[in-house]
């Protein structure tokens, strides 16, 4: 099969450990408008400091996990905390350290500049994990969770990997969009065996643990421990974000709705105020 991004034969890896073998070297291209504005405050950067960084840096879940990644794999022996979120890695690299590690960085619009349909789809699930982000930082500052800034990363992060198979295996990536299109009953977990002879949540679990990402940011974003409230916070804003993502008359919101109600201890319309004004 080929990859049409680069034209080259793509060997599709046996199982998950195959993907993260592959990917976690790979370069991350990035947003343009990311890029650009990396551009702009590297000009200034004796004015720029780490919050005013993170905030062109925070809407771009590829560029948080570029930077954090980075951090991760090269921290230092004596360090004993982690770096949890994007601002907290801005204040323990340095502001000259991080623009002479990270140079003009290359975008997922030229990587797929070829390849509308695989630039809407990567789009698509960006998207959808900053409006993901947008109801987990709400509903984590409603429960008065000092870990806020952390869910809110867990949310925009937590399908990195879809993104990261949009960026380097888009034929893939379109045919299990494709798949799923045709037959919308076929769950994401089976389509992305039959394709990709792995589950993306696996892989996304291994290059986390081969990058060293955080052990408090892998926690949040393990479905698995789906009974924790953090865990259940993230996974109701994701529900939410892809229920909605086309409107609210999805069959599906309210149930969402009620859910979020019972972990914000909210009555049902007073959630539903809140929903739309987070998303508003």
């Amino acid at each position: 099969m080929l990859d049409p991004a680069h034209l080259k034969p793509l060997r599709i890896p046996g199982d998950a450990g195959g993907w993260v073998a592959l990917w976690r070297q790979a370069e991350i291209p990035i947003l343009c408008e990311t890029a650009a504005a990396l551009e702009e405050l590297r000009s200034r950067e004796d004015a720029v400091d780490a919050r005013l960084l993170a905030s062109s840096i925070a809407d771009d879940p590829l560029m948080c996990l570029k930077l954090l990644t980075y951090v991760s794999t090269h921290r230092s022996s004596r360090r004993v905390t982690d770096a949890e979120t994007t601002t907290a890695a801005l204040v323990m690299l340095g502001i000259a350290p991080f623009f002479r590690t990270f140079g003009v960085q290359p975008t997922i619009e030229d990587r797929l500049a070829d390849h509308a349909e695989s630039l809407a789809g990567l789009r698509a699930v960006l998207r959808r994990s900053r409006r993901a982000a947008s109801f987990a930082l709400g509903f984590a500052v409603h429960r008065m969770d000092h870990d806020a800034e952390v869910i809110h990363e867990a949310a925009l992060l937590h399908d990195f990997a879809e993104m990261l198979l949009w960026c380097h295996a888009p034929t893939l990536a379109l045919e299990i969009a494709r798949r799923q299109e045709r037959d919308p009953t076929l769950r994401s977990s089976a389509v992305q065996r039959a394709v990709l002879n792995a589950e993306l949540v696996e892989v996304q679990q291994g290059l986390m643990r081969a990058w060293r990402l955080p052990e408090l940011l892998q926690r949040i974003t393990n479905d698995r421990h789906a009974d924790a409230p953090q865990v259940r916070n993230v996974l109701l804003a994701i529900r939410l974000a892809r229920h909605t993502s086309n409107g609210w008359d999805n069959a599906a919101v309210p149930d969402d709705v009620q859910d979020i109600a019972d972990l914000l201890t909210l009555g049902h319309r007073p959630t539903l105020t809140l929903l739309r004004d987070l998303d508003s």
